[in-house]
């Protein structure tokens, strides 16, 4: 019998797009993914507000726990999503 171990390689993630608005989202690859982005290919969300850049990260997630940290910040407030930018950058 084998046992597959959940990884804990995930990142929730933040984006700052060109019109000022906010992104986010999860991966397992941040880089690629920001390149994705930029290339239109990511999202409908962010291929219009191009470039983008990444305001911030959490790390250390399974796939299950990235997407429930990823849920439960969608539904915070821009305010309150700035709040957790600047705090993580202080």
């Amino acid at each position: 019998m084998i046992i597959m171990k959940k990884s804990a390689n995930w990142h929730i993630y933040i984006l700052g797009c060109a019109d000022n608005t906010l992104y986010t989202g999860i991966t397992t690859d941040l880089d690629n993914r920001l390149k994705t982005h930029n290339q239109g290919k990511a999202s409908k969300y962010t291929r219009c507000r191009l470039p983008v850049k990444i305001l911030w990260t959490e790390d250390g997630h399974t796939e299950s726990s990235a997407k429930k940290r990823e849920a439960v910040i969608k539904k915070l407030s821009r305010k309150e999503k700035l709040i957790l930018i600047k705090t993580a950058s202080t």
